[in-house]
């Protein structure tokens, strides 16, 4: 059902209908949520809630602007308290285009002059407007609708002002007359006796809205038994939330602390849901790309010995070069991929890192262990969500090396360089078994790794594995399932490298370990000469 139909039905329905005020977004939600069938754009407290006086000193665009706001975030109607319309009757039209667009469901205008003064201001003292010219106001506000059921609450300020009874059934009959679907009849007494006394009167020729603002203690039942067809409370929000604030920041100032206070506050998820957030993340998986990343662990724990004395002090992954340890292009370069949640393990001078915005395992057996044993210090981030990177703390690669790692569906990843072996001159390289043998120029084939070891003679290897592995949430399955079975079998599992377990893996046919094959494009930083070339690089 539309808004504006909605409306006109609380409107000229036989019971008794509630509407609440709200000044933004915010408030229009808590409205609707505490069951509210309609809301009161107040005048008053949206022109509070941006710290200007209810004397038209916010303009009727940044009203419009706090109403569309509040007309997004809802699906009950908005009653907008428009003032004067802002203006003559051309104001009057072009407010009422712009309110039907921005779908509020109704407005009330009232019959004093531009720019107003709040009602409860030396109400006896503002003039009221020519009867005319606000009927005028009126009908131009009904031929500027489109929507039929759009709706024009009239009010009538004349008690306000001190005009009495007869004034004020007089300038409702007008109105009615003009076209307004509702007549707004407002009192500054403490008593009903001003709207009983108009009700007795003004029969059932329109529906009646009031604000009981003043005249609070009133029984509900006495509206009821008058025939008025809609109450708003028209301030209660704002007021609400001004002691809310008032004694919060007192407590903060005189405490300077949350102690006493937190667990008696809405906590942040909630305002993230009053926001709307799980629509946000239905959108977010129905229209952004999967995401690439995932976590991460990358094993840092040696001390690099060919380096010499520049690692007394610190691992060569936190060696710099122009200010940057090694380890820190990884990090870059995993981040560029998509992967966030990074975690470093480190063994040798831990204090020595110090990058920020990542997680840091100890290996305290470092020395006594291999790679595997690192891995297993970080056993509780293996297991996760989405896709998992295990990489040497002193290799760096190009960005689009790692992205296409994290891109990999297989449930187990390796990236082989295939360049001429013979080309290698360090003593220990993780030459790469891979099956079928790779045939030049056809991307295609499906390559998997069948064993990694640095005893393979080099001219029958098919590359060098760079040190990089990636796995789906399938592999890592696997990666603990095999690790808990060869601990089980009292294998020190903590002893291996990692290429020993993954060519276990293979071996065993746990599962397929695919290969992505480079040329180049990458570095191990193990000596002087890498520390150079990553200068380089």
């Amino acid at each position: 059902m539309k808004k504006t139909t909605r409306f006109k039905q609380m409107l000229q329905s036989k019971d008794l209908e509630f509407i609440c005020e709200a000044h933004n977004g915010l408030s229009a939600k808590i409205v609707e949520e505490a069951g509210f069938g309609g809301i009161w754009g107040s005048g008053l407290s949206i022109s509070a809630a941006m710290g200007v006086r209810d004397n038209n000193e916010a303009s009727w665009t940044q009203v419009l602007e706090v109403l569309e706001f509040m007309a997004d975030n809802t699906k009950v109607p908005i009653l907008l308290d428009g003032d004067t319309g802002y203006g003559n009757f051309n104001n009057m039209r072009r407010l009422v285009a712009k309110l039907e667009q921005r779908g509020v469901a109704a407005v009330c205008i009232e019959d004093k002059i531009f720019p107003k003064t709040n009602s409860f201001i030396k109400g006896e003292e503002q003039p009221l407007a020519d009867i005319d010219e606000f009927a005028g106001k009126i009908k131009a506000g009904k031929d500027a609708q489109r929507d039929d059921d759009f709706c024009i609450v009239a009010r009538t300020e004349a008690f306000i002002s001190g005009w009495g009874l007869e004034e004020a059934l007089k300038r409702a009959s007008a109105y009615h007359e003009a076209g307004a679907d509702a007549i707004l009849c407002h009192s500054k007494l403490s008593t009903p006796d001003d709207i009983t006394d108009f009700m007795k009167e003004w029969g059932d020729r329109c529906p009646v809205v009031i604000v009981p603002t003043m005249y609070w203690q009133t029984p509900t039942q006495l509206y009821r038994d008058h025939g008025i067809s809609m109450v708003i409370w028209a301030n209660h929000m704002l007021r609400t939330s001004i002691r809310a604030m008032q004694d919060m920041a007192r407590h903060l100032v005189e405490h300077q602390s949350l102690a006493a206070v937190e667990k008696s506050l809405p906590t942040v998820k909630e305002i993230f849901r009053l926001q709307g957030m799980a629509e946000y993340e239905r959108w977010e998986d129905q229209y952004l790309p999967k995401k690439k990343g995932g976590r991460a662990i990358i094993l840092a724990a040696s001390k690099g010995s060919n380096f010499g004395n520049l690692t007394d002090e610190r691992p060569k992954a936190m060696l710099e070069v122009e200010g940057r340890p090694v380890i820190a292009s990884s990090v870059k370069t995993l981040r560029e991929a998509g992967v966030k949640d990074i975690t470093i393990v480190t063994g040798y001078k831990p204090e020595a890192f110090t990058l920020g915005t990542v997680n840091y395992v100890h290996n305290a057996d470092w020395q006594a262990t291999s790679e595997i044993g690192s891995l297993l210090a970080a056993r509780d981030k293996i297991k996760g969500d989405g896709h998992l990177v295990v990489a040497y703390g002193d290799v760096v690669a190009r960005p689009f090396v790692m992205d296409n790692l994290v891109r990999s569906e297989a449930p187990m990843t390796v990236v082989v360089d295939y360049k001429h072996p013979a080309k290698k001159t360090r003593k220990s390289v993780d030459w790469a078994m891979v099956s079928p043998e790779r045939v030049e120029g056809i991307k295609e084939i499906d390559y998997h790794l069948t064993k990694i070891d640095d005893t393979i003679e080099a001219e029958r290897a098919s590359g060098e594995w760079i040190g990089l592995l990636g796995l789906n949430e399938h592999g890592i399955d696997v990666l603990l399932a095999t690790i808990a079975e060869l601990e089980g079998k009292g294998v020190a599992i903590a002893s291996w490298t990692l290429p020993q377990l993954l060519s276990h893996i293979a071996e065993t046919g746990k599962a397929t370990i695919a290969v992505q094959y480079i040329h180049d494009n990458w570095l191990d930083v193990d000596d002087l000469k890498d520390l150079s070339d990553l200068y380089r690089f």
